[in-house]
């Protein structure tokens, strides 16, 4: 018996030593990451510079957060970057319409949970693959985010409503604050609470969590829910930011999104990962970017670089998964010793 607990124990302490070592490795990676891009360009490593990377994480960080709850629960949005985007042209047109914006911004946020609600039907009552489900109301959304403003940009003139996209708190703009914020309140309830233990459930074995009393599907539902909600508030941000709706704000943010969350040790395959590893996965995506602006490389090879940072952080899930599996082998090979 004694010998069994401190398996357990040592497996546990192993398991937690692999995330401080990951973890480690991926800070060291953000700041070789800035190192290289300030000694091509010494204006890069600036608190002007700084200041716009975080302004620019703002928003994908949102987005991050509900990708990675959805992606360790065995799910992926690929809607939210054109919920946003419609979020953020319905903002501009109730503003502009004479409605108070904080009023606004809780119907945009309200009805978002529409949209999240509809992903969670296609994919759980009539058991749609998420990825092409959520591809086929990213669609949707789009449209319906085009005909609203006729594919016309929206400008907003309320100085209230602007501010938010660039007030800042102690020197740091409010959209980044606002985001570490929602890192900290989800990462908590992802690590600390008996829904986030649900996550990991549902996105480890769907079926072993529903034989111990859980629901996936209502834990899904949710999940597309929040996901589609912090999809709305990026949309005001954006709006805030730019001072106007714009249709095609934040196209192809859904993969920036997803990349950060992968690159930061959330599993494609559901059942691990955690929000500081997404937020560290956030920043080095975001640095990597900005660095390749400040250097001056072509915006079609930025494209190009995306892709690639996408394929790298794939590639670094599948190596992943292999240690995770060859240390599952060998935990049932000493079980049988």
């Amino acid at each position: 018996m004694d010998n069994n607990v401190n398996a357990v124990k040592k497996d546990g302490k192993k398991k937690n030593n692999f995330k401080s070592n990951e973890m480690i490795m991926m800070v060291f990676v953000l700041v070789l990451v800035i190192l290289i891009f300030t000694v091509l360009n010494k204006n890069y490593f600036t608190y002007a510079n700084m200041s716009n990377i975080l302004m620019a994480a703002s928003t994908i960080g949102l987005l991050a957060i509900g990708e990675t709850f959805l992606i360790i629960a065995g799910h992926v949005d690929l809607s939210c970057a054109n919920i946003a985007a419609m979020s953020a042209v319905i903002t501009a047109i109730l503003i502009n319409g004479g409605m108070s914006w904080p009023l606004a911004i809780v119907l945009v946020a309200a009805g978002s949970t529409i949209a999240g609600l509809l992903n969670s039907c296609l994919v759980n009552v009539f058991e749609l693959q998420p990825f092409i489900a959520t591809l086929a109301t990213s669609n949707v959304f789009m449209g319906v985010a085009y005909l609203a403003c006729s594919g016309k940009s929206l400008p907003v003139g309320d100085k209230g409503f602007n501010a938010i996209g660039s007030m800042r708190i102690l020197g740091i703009p409010f959209p980044a604050v606002l985001m570490v914020v929602c890192f900290v309140i989800f990462g908590f309830i992802l690590a600390r609470t008996i829904f986030g233990r649900s996550v990991y459930m549902v996105g480890g074995n769907a079926e072993a969590a529903r034989l111990a009393g859980l629901n996936p599907k209502m834990v899904s539902t949710i999940l597309y829910v929040i996901s589609a909600v912090l999809a709305a508030f990026a949309g005001v941000l954006m709006t805030a930011k730019m001072h106007s709706g714009q249709p095609s704000a934040g196209s192809g943010a859904e993969f920036d999104a997803i990349t950060a969350a992968i690159l930061g040790g959330v599993a494609f395959t559901g059942g691990t990962g955690n929000l500081a590893g997404c937020f560290i996965g956030l920043l080095i995506m975001q640095c990597f970017n900005n660095g390749l602006t400040v250097i001056n490389v072509s915006s079609f090879w930025q494209i190009v670089a995306k892709g690639l940072l996408l394929i790298v952080a794939l590639l670094l899930d599948f190596i992943r998964r292999k240690k995770v599996f060859r240390k599952f082998l060998e935990i049932l090979k000493a079980k049988e010793n």
